[in-house]
């Protein structure tokens, strides 16, 4: 039970990772509000649905009220919320490219605006944003979306330093998973995945449940001396 008592918030709780983290922690002791545009596909108690836009700015203050005004804290915030619109930069539509930048990077700056500085006036607080591989070393046909996970490091590393300020000890951390087998990943043909694999040293490609187990390590007391830092759950990609 390392979350015994534990107020988490994770969006894009309704798939892939975010369902693995949902439920994860619920089993290790905490109160998750899973926030997601889809509704819940899985029934885990103490896990409930919040219907969330994160790029909604008036939706995530929403959230934020809710949770404050339902449990009186919240401990832990997973920035999970991600969508993919694949272009070569060339092709890339106005569109494409503002929809994942106010998904991806606009909504966790909406989030974690209000409940940053909220943990830090409480004392403690653990922050956990979802990059990617492709924000450390790119790709091909993902301009918009290796910027946002690229700035999203960024981000953690200034809401480190600026929610530990004057004694917050707020933790803020990120995680960069690899090619993990969630439904993105179902359409791609197996000669690829296969490609993908080859390319990690451990020859495989992650599960979500990888993911949330690294997660759940940055959010809970066992990485009490970890802030600031980009954990990379790759199984040893070589690019």
């Amino acid at each position: 039970m390392r979350l015994k008592d534990k107020v988490a918030i994770v969006t894009g709780g309704a798939k892939g990772i975010g369902q693995c983290v949902a439920r994860l922690f619920a089993e290790e002791g905490a109160k998750v509000i899973a926030c997601d545009m889809m509704e819940l596909t899985y029934d885990t108690p103490n896990v409930e649905y919040f219907k969330l836009d994160v790029s909604d700015p008036e939706g995530c203050k929403s959230l934020f009220d809710y949770a404050v005004e339902k449990y009186s804290k919240i401990d832990i915030l997973v920035n999970n919320a991600g969508i993919t619109r694949d272009a070569l930069t060339r092709k890339m539509t106005d569109e494409q490219w503002a929809q994942v930048i106010n998904v991806n990077l606009n909504g966790v700056f909406y989030m974690t605006r209000h409940i940053g500085p909220y943990m830090q006036s409480l004392g403690s607080g653990s922050i956990i944003n979802i990059s990617s591989v492709v924000g450390e070393y790119g790709n091909i046909g993902q301009a918009n979306y290796s910027a946002t996970k690229a700035a999203l490091d960024g981000l953690t590393k200034t809401w480190a330093k600026e929610f530990g300020m004057k004694g917050g000890n707020v933790r803020v951390n990120a995680v960069a998973p690899g090619y993990i087998l969630t439904d993105i990943l179902k359409t791609v043909p197996q000669d690829l995945l296969d490609k993908f694999a080859a390319t990690t040293m451990l020859g495989r490609l992650g599960q979500p449940e990888e993911i949330a187990k690294a997660i759940l390590f940055l959010a809970s007391d066992e990485s009490s001396y970890v802030t600031g830092t980009l954990l990379s759950v790759n199984g040893g990609m070589r690019l």
